[in-house]
């Protein structure tokens, strides 16, 4: 290409939309596997580091992840006050674990991952994202069905973080994205607990999937509040879905937030403070009005589906 220096010859090819790619230039496979599930690559990337792909769709890169595991953790945490028992479902890069056990407060952490094939390549491979967080003696990490164990679990959380990939048909997760997993998750929520879910793109033209699941997520919870954060690596602003019995204070005061936060977590935290939380919940009119009108609810009958798997050329 005149005038550009292309620095790879070996391109993953992300489909976004029907006429949109977002083509990610790899320098180096570091795992590969077809596992009972999915299909795993971990690669190095020019540009963002170190990256996990499953069914062809970018899942976390090392130079950007921050941008979504940072926002999808800590507003539930920061609601909650403190949180000493919480529940990940999914999140196999051990990066959201990572997030949760800056809190002080925590005492245990369950993480349900359905892939443990997934979850060892990561471990082997992306120590940046986990940063040993598999070794703290509060996370118990469980292969298993996520519905599985909502259905066999008696236990209470105070926070339910649910970081599944994403909703195409041929993937593990599909069926994780409807009413009647977000009833068995408020079953095993505690009365004061908050429930969020990584929901999705809130681009214009891919927003569709985000409000319907927030309009499924109204039909479970009392109080429902979407955000979002740009994700660069995922070529678009990715959207998440905070939920619960109590009400979202959507005008939080930064200063008191950051007080908590250094008062009760480990620090560290790149991207989420006060004023970035206080930006996040209020939303732009578009989206706040796609969600107004949205009316079709996500069942295991009428499930969502995610466009389409990437491809490697």
């Amino acid at each position: 290409m005149p005038g550009s220096d292309v620095g790879a010859d070996f391109w993953m090819n992300e489909y976004i939309t029907p006429w949109d790619i977002y083509a990610h230039g790899v320098t180096k496979v570091l795992a590969y596997q077809k596992t009972a599930y999915q299909e795993m690559y971990v690669v190095e990337t020019g540009t963002y580091g170190k990256a996990l792909v499953l069914d062809g769709k970018w899942q976390s890169c090392t130079g950007d992840e921050f941008l979504y595991h940072e926002p999808l953790v800590h507003p539930a945490m920061i609601f909650h006050g403190s949180p000493r028992k919480v529940l990940i479902l999914g999140g196999g890069e051990g990066a959201t674990a990572r997030e949760v056990l800056r809190w002080q407060t925590v005492e245990k952490v369950v993480m349900i991952d359905i892939d443990g094939e997934v979850v060892e390549a990561c471990k082997q491979h992306l120590s940046e994202m986990h940063q040993n967080a598999f070794d703290d003696p509060r996370l118990n990490v469980v292969i298993a069905d996520a519905l599985n164990f909502l259905d066999t679990t008696d236990e209470k959380w105070d926070v339910i973080i649910s970081d599944l990939s994403d909703p195409i048909e041929s993937g593990p997760s599909f069926q994780l994205f409807t009413k009647e997993y977000f009833e068995k998750a408020r079953r095993v929520l505690a009365p004061q607990g908050f429930f969020v879910v990584q929901a999705g793109p809130v681009s214009p033209g891919e927003l569709v999937l985000h409000a319907r699941l927030a309009k499924t997520l109204t039909t479970v919870f009392p109080n429902v509040q979407s955000y979002s954060s740009p994700t660069c690596t995922y070529g678009r602003a990715w959207g998440f879905i905070l939920t619960s019995e109590q009400e979202i204070n959507t005008r939080p005061n930064p200063e008191n937030i950051d007080q908590l936060l250094q008062e009760k977590t480990s620090g560290g935290l790149r991207m989420l403070d006060g004023v970035a939380l206080l930006g996040m919940l209020n939303l732009p009119l578009h989206l706040r009005q796609a969600i107004a009108q949205e009316t079709q609810v996500y069942t295991l009958a009428e499930p969502p589906k995610f466009f389409g798997q990437g491809s490697v050329k």
